[in-house]
């Protein structure tokens, strides 16, 4: 049953309907439809360009729509109203700016008083980043790794129940990149909605519910990274490993199958198969018995989708 005073549990968090913005001729976002499910872990991409930053700001009240209605928990994210949404809102910005003659603890409780949070949040939230450690320290002695985190728990103070995190991994080793994923994972698990974005595509691969392709201000696909994968029906990688007695077999065996660019690498049989053509070709090589010794089958990266829809 719907509340009075917001959605029903199935609707969706987020919802943006015909969304642009026009600088002069610029069509920087071009009427774009989407929507974000409640705790959903959501990933937006695209080239330099493509109209993320501008729907970033966008989503968070900064830039004013020149079409369309953005909502959050069905309240518009400007107008009467806006400063109440805000304050259910998240955001870790690119570039984190700090003040470096500023302790950690002494940033996070500046940035707790404007947003009107218990200072008593302020100690937890940089234990839940990794950096309890270093909260009596100077800004200017922290590392980038450091800042960046720094930043994060910012936009974690008031708990709020959309995040919106932009390269969010910058300038993380892989250490802080593991223990950043761990902690959006236990975000998720609480119901909070993410949106963010990355160059890293690997990164976002596994870790996302759903992601849209961004290009030129529209939104060129959505889905899965499964789901886009099948869409943009890109060949499967195959790594075949031979006992040395069994290439000629092999090699007799496949040679009637449609595979495309298939070459050996010593006693490895490499190749891209058709998605369409996977189970033929698994038979045919399953049916070779000791001749294979090991078969690998790799789907296409979150990259590949990506340039295949972006290009």
């Amino acid at each position: 049953m719907e509340s009075r005073n917001g959605p029903g549990a199935d609707a969706p968090v987020i919802a943006l309907r015909g969304v642009a913005k026009h600088y002069g001729a610029v069509r920087a976002v071009d009427g774009v439809d989407l929507d974000v499910r409640r705790g959903e872990v959501f990933g937006l991409i695209g080239h330099n360009g493509a109209g993320k930053s501008t729907l970033f700001k966008m989503m968070l009240g900064l830039v004013t729509p020149s079409a369309g209605e953005i909502r959050i928990d069905g309240a518009p994210v400007a107008g009467r109203g806006a400063r109440a949404v805000r304050r259910r809102i998240g955001y870790l910005p690119e570039n984190v700016v700090l003040y470096d003659n500023l302790s950690g603890m002494e940033t996070l409780r500046f940035f707790a008083r404007l947003k009107g949070v218990p200072l008593a949040q302020c100690a937890p939230v940089l234990e839940r980043v990794g950096l309890g450690h270093a909260a009596g320290r100077a800004v200017r002695e922290y590392s980038k790794g450091m800042r960046q985190r720094l930043g994060f728990a910012q936009a974690l103070l008031g708990r709020p129940q959309v995040l919106f995190l932009d390269e969010p991994t910058n300038g993380l080793d892989p250490e802080a990149i593991r223990a950043f994923y761990a902690t959006l994972r236990g975000l998720r698990e609480e119901g909070v909605t993410m949106i963010l974005t990355s160059h890293v595509l690997a990164e976002l691969q596994e870790r996302v519910d759903r992601l849209a392709i961004l290009a030129a201000g529209r939104v060129q696909a959505l889905g899965s990274v499964q789901a886009l994968r099948e869409h943009v029906a890109l060949p499967l990688r195959l790594e075949v490993s031979v006992d040395e007695h069994g290439a000629d077999a092999v090699q007799g065996a496949v040679r009637g199958l449609p595979l495309e660019g298939a070459h050996w690498r010593g006693a490895q049989l490499h190749a891209r198969c058709p998605r369409d053509a996977k189970m033929r070709v698994l038979a045919v090589l399953a049916s070779l018995g000791g001749a294979v010794l090991d078969l690998k089958v790799h789907e296409p990266s979150l990259e590949d989708v990506f340039f295949g829809f972006a290009d």
